[in-house]
């Protein structure tokens, strides 16, 4: 009976997402209400079943994800990852530019959620494909697809910070684990992409335009493809080189400023991480009396290592730079309402997973489980891989993912180290299946000017590949660590 309510509920929740259309959030806790009630919870004892699982979930991360999306929206809205972009594109070279933006997808998808990366690097690949003459999707792809496996493996994101939350997980372990891994998986993604964008797809004449111009035609893509530059003009090529961005409404109030230095905007990516590993290793090498060993456990907690950071990002890319006070305070503003939602997705599923734990459901589950005879690492992949693919989100399938295994977890003693590559077995999943129900999916191909079937046969075929080689590569990790 309560692995028939279990199945029922998350069927329910599928059912509402994708048929009727309702917000995740509200989802999760009617659906978490609905299956506490017929499990046997009292009701009486509800109300705190709810705020049980709400309250231990958000307190572990609302302040990471929050403070993380302050951080992004100082980088973004002083330049910093624009300028960051066009000078690793500088350094690359002409030949390697899709490389450089890939390196570029990492580094700004490491600070910035999906979306915003999309967002603000976009535009660059856009001048970059008009000054080269080449077809959007060989800069677009691997970028895109940097940003994307940033965001489903490593924190600040809110879903590798949630599941890591539920589980138990380590994030220095995770980030120790997932930065190497990310960055491999970002090379592969870009190898990969230059091969599948060695045929040229059509784009749609709106973004055609936007990007070459309306003198371009997709013949003429087909040709620069070959080398061939004699079908457009070089009066019209020069026309569709003038083609300006218009900037946010709240970035154009900011003063003008010379955008920040390229060692700057990397320190600052770099420094919490920095500070989270050097938090973890301090309580693995160091004795529990020392005293370096109590600062660097205070400094690596990865609120504390953010919250500095976003003082840092206010200092140097807004005070010094000659933002006013209510200015800095109106961009770090800025950043919740964007945010705000995710949070509460992440409670909402910690609600859902508490409620699996204490009406018996999660035991029941994770016997089951364990009698499939297979390992952790492949059930979490594979149950974020299906909850992904028919839902959409990767906050919410790495959420009830993590609800659904806390109970197996409990009882097999893993490692902090084996916790770390769990979480990022889940990452992979998360990754993968990127398709017409995401809404990440349609953002790239809208602003690639792909249609759904070569959206299919691109995009989603590179994250999955992208996803499925994340989880192989921590199968291959597991037994040494």
């Amino acid at each position: 009976m309560l692995m028939l309510t279990a199945g029922a509920g998350i069927a329910v929740l599928l059912v509402l997402v994708l048929k009727y259309k309702f917000q995740p959030f509200v989802a999760l806790m009617l659906v978490s209400i609905v299956v506490a009630l017929v499990a046997g919870v009292k009701a009486q004892d509800l109300v705190a079943t709810i705020e049980g699982g709400m309250g231990k979930t958000l307190g572990h991360i609302a302040i990471i994800i929050a403070l993380g999306a302050m951080i992004g929206r100082i980088i973004e809205l002083s330049g910093g990852a624009e300028a960051l972009a066009k000078t690793l594109i500088a350094r690359f070279g002409n030949r390697r530019t899709p490389l450089a933006l890939t390196v570029a997808g990492f580094m700004v998808g490491i600070p910035v959620f999906f979306e915003v990366g999309v967002i603000i690097l976009m535009p660059l690949a856009y001048g970059v494909a008009r000054a080269a003459r080449k077809p959007l999707l060989i800069f677009a792809l691997p970028m895109c697809a940097a940003l994307l496996s940033v965001h489903a493996f490593l924190p600040p994101h809110p879903g590798a910070v949630a599941a890591a939350g539920q589980l138990g997980a380590d994030l220095g372990r995770v980030l120790m684990f997932g930065l190497p891994i990310v960055g491999v998986l970002c090379l592969i993604g870009y190898l990969i992409a230059g091969r599948m964008t060695r045929r040229v797809y059509p784009m749609t004449d709106d973004i055609r335009a936007e990007v070459y111009g309306p003198h371009v035609t997709n013949q003429d893509l087909v040709a620069w493809a070959k080398g061939d530059y004699t079908h457009t003009s070089e009066a019209a090529h020069a026309k569709t080189l003038g083609l300006e961005e218009s900037a946010s409404s709240l970035k154009a109030r900011l003063p003008v400023a010379p955008p920040p230095g390229f060692g700057t905007v990397i320190a600052l990516i770099l420094l919490p991480i920095i500070l989270i590993l050097l938090g973890t290793l301090a309580t693995t090498l160091l004795p529990v009396d020392s005293g370096l060993r109590s600062v660097m456990t205070v400094l690596g907690a990865p609120l504390v290592a953010l919250l500095l950071d976003t003082l840092l990002c206010a200092w140097l890319l807004g005070s010094r730079r000659g933002w006013s006070r209510s200015q800095v305070s109106d961009v770090i503003g800025s950043a919740l309402p964007g945010v705000a939602m995710v949070i509460l997705i992440a409670g909402a599923g910690g609600v859902f997973g508490k409620v699996l734990v204490d009406t018996g459901i999660g035991a029941v589950v994770s016997e089951a489980l364990r009698n499939t005879g297979l390992p952790v690492l492949a059930l979490g992949f594979i149950l974020t891989l299906l909850l992904r693919a028919v839902q959409g989100s990767t906050t919410v399938a790495l959420v009830t993912t993590a609800g659904i295994l806390s109970p197996l977890i409990a009882t097999l003693n893993l490692s902090a180290n084996h916790m770390a590559l769990l979480c990022l077995a889940m990452g992979g999943g998360g990754l993968a299946m990127s398709h017409i129900n995401d809404a990440g999916y349609w953002m790239f191909t809208k602003l690639a000017g792909l249609n759904v079937g070569d959206g299919l046969r691109t995009w989603t075929l590179l994250v999955t590949i992208l996803g499925t080689l994340g989880f192989l590569m921590t199968l291959l990790l597991w037994p040494f660590v």
